[in-house]
């Protein structure tokens, strides 16, 4: 099955349906010092993280997982500090087939570390080491233009997901389609194409592809 070239679409986002929550900036600056300072305590579980390769300067990325979640935090350590962090979740709305290799990305970095490119570094990472990315329900315009970003080194799938089950959108879908609450993006990570992901997330409507 031919999977379309990357950065194929970009079909204008419906900021009406797809809004995300909104933080305020002293609540997030609270939560990432609490963070760092269990980062610094010896026997919590967040002391001592392996570190990942994520290709960012200035920045040491720490990886942990728990119950299939990853996480993946941003240290500064000239100024002692945790930048931010990324949280890979599992999307309850996925039946255990696809669950076991889709991820939905959530980051949370602090002001100043904002719109300098460490989250896009560390989808990167992901995908680059084989695993790939689903959009949640909503997406601000920020994680959108990411995405699109991506999308020009990484093959991006639209798909339905209703009732647990994954259907696939081709490119020719009708736009009203992709604007529905129920669509969603994947990202695909290194070594995968479109008939490695119907089998092993039990995708439906592939059969078109390539035709």
């Amino acid at each position: 099955m031919a999977l379309p070239g990357a950065g194929w679409w970009q079909w204008p986002w419906p900021a009406e349906l797809r809004i995300d929550v909104a933080h305020r900036p002293e609540d997030l600056e609270k939560e990432l010092d609490e963070l760092y300072r269990r980062m610094q305590r010896p026997g919590h579980r967040l002391h001592g993280m392996a570190a990942v390769a994520v290709d960012f300067p200035g920045l040491v990325f720490r990886h942990r997982e728990a119950d299939g979640e990853h996480y993946v935090y941003a240290e500064d350590l000239v100024r002692r500090r945790l930048a931010g962090y990324t949280v890979f979740n599992r999307l309850v709305e996925l039946d255990r087939r696809a669950d076991r290799h889709l991820r939905a990305p959530h980051s949370k970095y602090a002001s100043a570390y904002q719109r300098r490119g460490i989250a896009t570094a560390v989808y990167r990472w992901w995908l680059r080491t084989g695993n790939c990315l689903i959009s949640g329900a909503r997406q601000s315009a920020g994680a959108h233009a990411l995405w699109q970003s991506l999308a020009r080194d990484a093959s991006l799938v639209h798909a339905e997901l209703r009732d647990k089950q994954l259907g696939y959108l081709a490119p020719e879908t009708d736009p009203w389609r992709r604007d529905d609450f129920s669509t969603r993006m994947i990202l695909l990570g290194a070594g995968w194409d479109l008939e490695r992901l119907a089998a092993c997330t039990g995708m439906h409507g592939c059969g078109q592809a390539g035709r």
